[in-house]
């Protein structure tokens, strides 16, 4: 099984954890948050990142699932990025996650693609009279 860390400013992590196991009726195992706050060092953060990503890895490798492109969770991650272990998305939202929690039995490669295609698709408009259920 994929490991899962989310990583964002503040506590965007953790709410959105919070949401996705309201969504999935329980909290997944493998699944870990990290907090980034404008005090925290980032050699520091650095640190705790690869010991998640670490305690994560039951062979399977990880997926980091980030808030900005180019701030500082995701510029941190990205230095842990390795090859069929450890990749990294960023613009997370509530669809990519339950998408990473739901395929995440599949190989890396296959989680990312199916979370990357949650988080596209799961930003739609909806149009006055229009049927948009799910």
């Amino acid at each position: 099984m994929i490991g899962i860390l989310v990583v964002t400013h503040e506590h965007l992590c953790e709410h959105l954890i919070r949401c996705a196991c309201h969504v999935l009726g329980e909290r997944p195992a493998q699944l870990q948050s990290l907090s980034v706050f404008v005090e925290n060092d980032p050699d520091d953060v650095l640190i705790n990142m690869r010991t998640l990503t670490q305690k994560l890895d039951t062979g399977d490798g990880v997926l980091i699932l980030c808030d900005i492109l180019g701030a500082t969770p995701c510029n941190i991650a990205s230095r842990l990025i390795r090859r069929d272990r450890v990749a990294c998305i960023t613009g997370i939202n509530l669809p990519m996650l339950v998408r990473a929690l739901t395929y995440r039995n599949e190989t890396l490669a296959a989680t990312v693609n199916k979370a990357l295609d949650g988080g596209i698709n799961g930003v739609v408009e909806i149009s006055a009279g229009n049927d948009h259920a799910a």
